[in-house]
């Protein structure tokens, strides 16, 4: 069994400790995850297992033909080569193996004797053969078209120059050559970062049936609980294990955390009075005894420190403004690019606090609905209205591109922020990852990922009630996505949105839309129920950008009903709304000692009341058999 195993592990920033004597022991079994707040080290100690960083102390021991690789968050560019090409050089180990394989053939075509050296010679040689065979060297064409297709790449993409590829594709590419190496350790930070829900799902069920081992580093607490069986976590510099998913280790982890947290506070009750008592005392030559003994206790004192991230935050946004009940209608949207037809005739209908999720593999035209429905796209087709009061934000990954600002982030924010969240702001900034020092950054001098969460908590500090969030959870490690996750919840307006994390699209989302080849499907309830739902369904069809008349035509009556259905639903809920406003009422009435008492009324109110819930009956019958018709053509 292939292994790495560092001992003691040291390393120190200025005057920092960022590693401390550190133990680790890594083997073809392992299927671990490496935890802790950000800035704890992670990267950093990924960086020393792989052997690309040393350490200031400490050993670090690999086995004879151990083979690791290493891909880490970001900064990854190819150059110089095709698609195929560039994934074919993961089997640069294999073709050195062929080289030393045929030089070693070569040389015994030139020994006459048996002996020793030839036996040896002859070993080697069909050690190197089975090592060549076993790795998928002959059959490699076969898995670098799965891990493509695994990863989201077409059949087209592999005769691309590389170069062609933006960022999130280029670590997409680098994740691809680190599969198809196939080494006994993999070290992956970040994996996922870049990946959509497909692809994620698809690199789960790669690492559960891969041989090898492999430690993780990742923000997505879905992804962890199906990949891993042990957990280390980083904590002041410190490297503790905890055996089992990620959840298990939360929640072990938070009872730990609990009980520190309790020693902390008692520790700083204990730390007040003794203040309080050298204060008090310290110019009184009775006292200086006793004085001196309690500032060499303080001295001696090994104090609790909690890092910023675990502290306890609650953040609240300003209350959304009154809208009326519906929140969203959009009608006909038809979006092309060139003869790419993205969108087609998309129906939909939002309530006020519905919270809708988009989904859909990449390019399926996900953030393109998005930016029609916040109207930054206006080239398209058909119409969208927004209902009564709405007033709305939009977040993208662009968003970051506009904050240019040379005020530090404290103040740049402070003076986004309604004078009642002022207090807070420094709370909701440490949310967002902006912890200590960094407050006072100024905003033209962060990176892309931090502009990025800056521009989401600027949006959430406006009173809105609809927000169109395109990747929200990007930049944020899971204790800042639970924060932003709670938040969302108890948020009373609407929210359509687009994420990758699929914990995160679990516990938010109350409606789904799916997107795939210019069609849609929109099922009424949140991703858990969708998943279900597909799970039986079949896939939704493909509507090809360039139909025949007869597939148009049927196109169009399918859309022609949807819309005629949904109109009768909406029309038959607002009916229901005021039956079931007047039962109320009539309830209210019978209550009323100036009608019960009177035998007349009482009756005339009664009879009104036994038609209005007749009526509520009809109407719910109705709308039963108008959600059947829509099911029938197309909408579960």
């Amino acid at each position: 069994m292939a292994f790495v195993q560092l001992t003691k592990i040291s390393l120190a920033f200025g005057g920092r400790d960022i590693l401390r004597d550190l133990n680790l022991n890594l083997a073809t079994a392992s299927r671990a995850a490496l935890t802790g707040v950000n800035g704890s080290g992670k990267s950093t100690f990924m960086q020393i297992i792989a052997g690309i960083r040393p350490a200031d102390k400490g050993e670090r021991a690999i086995q004879k033909g151990c083979r690791i690789s290493y891909l880490p968050q970001s900064g990854i560019v190819h150059r110089g080569k095709t698609l195929r090409e560039e994934l074919e050089t993961a089997y640069q180990d294999i073709v050195r193996c062929i080289e030393e394989r045929d030089a070693i053939g070569r040389t015994l075509e030139g020994v006459k004797e048996d002996g020793k050296r030839t036996a040896g010679l002859l070993g080697e040689y069909h050690r190197l053969q089975d090592y060549i065979e076993a790795s998928g060297y002959y059959t490699r064409s076969g898995g670098i078209a799965v891990v493509l297709e695994g990863l989201g790449f077409t059949p087209a993409d592999s005769d691309r120059a590389v170069e062609e590829f933006s960022g999130g594709w280029q670590m997409r590419i680098a994740l691809a050559k680190v599969l198809l190496e196939s080494p006994d350790i993999l070290l992956l930070d970040e994996p996922t970062n870049y990946l959509d829900i497909e692809a994620r799902t698809w690199l789960e069920a790669w690492l559960k049936a891969y041989d090898g081992g492999y430690l993780l580093v990742s923000h997505d607490r879905y992804f962890l609980d199906s990949t891993i069986q042990e957990v280390y976590e980083l904590f002041q510099g410190k490297l503790n294990r905890y055996v089992g998913n990620y959840s298990v280790y939360e929640n072990i982890r938070q009872a730990e955390l609990d009980a520190l947290l309790k020693r902390y506070a008692e520790q700083q009750e204990e730390i007040a009075r003794t203040e309080d008592i050298i204060r008090r005392f310290r110019y009184k030559a009775s006292k200086a005894a006793m004085v001196q003994e309690r500032v060499k206790r303080l001295e001696k004192l090994e104090r609790i420190e909690i890092p910023e991230a675990l502290k306890k935050i609650s953040i609240t946004f300003p209350p959304p403004p009154h809208a009326g009940r519906v929140a969203l209608n959009a009608a006909g949207i038809t979006k092309r690019y060139g003869n790419n037809q993205v969108l087609s005739n998309l129906e939909l209908l939002l309530e006020s606090g519905e919270k809708l999720v988009v989904v859909g593999r990449n390019g399926a035209g996900k953030s393109t609905l998005l930016r029609i429905l916040a109207g930054v796209d206006c080239a398209f087709e058909g119409a969208v209205q927004y209902g009564t009061g709405i007033v709305y934000g939009y977040f993208s990954q662009e968003s970051a591109e506009l904050l240019t600002s040379s005020e530090p982030v404290l103040e740049f924010i402070e003076a986004q922020a309604p004078t009642a969240l002022i207090p807070k702001v420094r709370d909701m900034l440490g949310a967002f990852l902006f912890r200590g020092d960094d407050v006072y950054k100024p905003v033209n001098v962060l990176s892309g990922g931090e502009k990025s969460r800056l521009a989401l908590l600027r949006m959430l500090l406006k009173p809105l009630n609809m927000l169109i969030l395109d990747e929200p959870t990007n930049h944020l490690d899971l204790h800042s996505k639970d924060i932003l996750l709670s938040t969302l919840k108890a948020y009373s307006g609407t929210v359509i949105f687009v994420s990758h994390d699929r914990s995160f699209i679990e516990g938010l989302s109350t409606k789904t839309l799916e997107l795939s080849a210019g069609h849609h499907r929109l099922f009424y309830g949140g991703y858990a129920y969708y998943v279900e739902k597909t799970a039986v369904l079949p896939e939704a069809p493909v509507v090809h950008t360039e139909p025949k008349h007869g597939e148009a035509k049927l196109n169009r009556e399918i859309a022609k009903s949807i819309r005629r259905f949904k109109r009768q639903e909406e029309d038959i809920l607002s009916q229901l709304d005021e039956l079931e406003k007047e039962k109320a009422f009539l309830e209210a009435e019978l209550l009323k000692p100036e009608v019960y008492s009177i035998h007349e009324k009482a009756q005339a109110v009664q009879e009104r009341l036994v038609r209005t819930g007749a009526l509520i009956d009809e109407a719910t019958v109705e709308w039963e058999r108008v959600m059947e018709q829509l099911e029938q053509v197309g909408l579960p």
